[in-house]
């Protein structure tokens, strides 16, 4: 998150859809995910923000105060090998760390909102947050919630598929009908689409859990197609249905 003390943000010439989503409260969809942006007399709050040529158009506010789990700047400050991606990351450089880190919790009063900055268990990575803004009764729940699309587990960062059913599990315990959903990727939802989703992380972990209990190979997983009723809906993301059949396999066998 970056917080920054500034008067006024224009939005309007961004590369990107600007989805209005309480008094104050925006999010903003673009190709690196949604960030969450809370504007007021206090400053601005930017939530999620990994889209880097946005930088010079909405992270023009001077003296940004980076905020992050602990678990984040740890990652951040070290060599990251990707296996999906077969790709390596060298650390951050010092000015792109998290200057704040919490362990569990944190609290922001801004902006006239109360905005909890809560640390799930490892669901995406192990440096995962939820944020309630609640007086708005709006949350993000960052990449623990891809809506409409497959979702990235990234085992190699300490990520889980059951525990990315527990970080939604814990978030249905505090939204109803009205709360606005910010996800990580996709459209702005409600607690119907949230639900929709956790639905479909527990079917699929459950039938590769039961595909792996018979012996079966990951190639094999795949092949069985366990994902098949849900891919016209979810399957049309940059994580294609087969690569999600073997995200869920690999955080199974991992033991995540």
């Amino acid at each position: 998150m970056l917080t920054a003390s500034v008067s006024a943000q224009d939005f309007s010439n961004a590369s990107i859809k600007t989805v209005p989503v309480a008094d104050g409260l925006y999010m903003l969809m673009g190709q690196g995910g949604n960030i969450g942006v809370s504007v007021g007399a206090d400053g601005v709050l930017l939530i999620d923000d990994q889209y880097a040529p946005m930088n010079d158009k909405i992270v023009a506010a001077i003296g940004a105060i980076i905020i992050a789990h602990d678990n984040v700047r740890k990652r951040m400050n070290a060599t990251h090998f990707s296996s999906f991606f077969r790709s390596e990351s060298p650390p951050s450089p010092p000015a792109a760390l998290p200057v704040v880190t919490f362990d569990s919790t944190v609290t922001l009063h801004l902006n006239s909102l109360t905005i909890q900055v809560q640390h799930v268990p490892p669901a995406h990575t192990d440096g995962d947050s939820v944020i309630w803004f609640h007086e708005a009764n709006v949350v993000h729940l960052g990449d623990t919630f891809f809506n409409e699309l497959y979702p990235f587990i990234d085992v190699d960062s300490g990520g889980s598929i059951r525990g990315m059913i527990s970080a939604i599990d814990g978030a249905l315990l505090h939204i109803n009908a009205a709360t606005k959903i910010m996800p990580g990727h996709g459209p702005l939802a409600d607690k119907q689409a949230l639900e929709r989703y956790r639905a479909m992380l527990n079917t699929v972990a459950d039938r590769i859990d039961e595909l792996i209990a018979n012996g079966q190979s990951k190639q094999q997983v795949v092949e069985a197609q366990p994902t098949a009723e849900y891919d016209p809906l979810w399957g049309n993301g940059f994580i294609k249905p087969d690569q999600w059949a073997a995200l869920v396999y690999d955080s199974l066998v991992a033991g995540q």
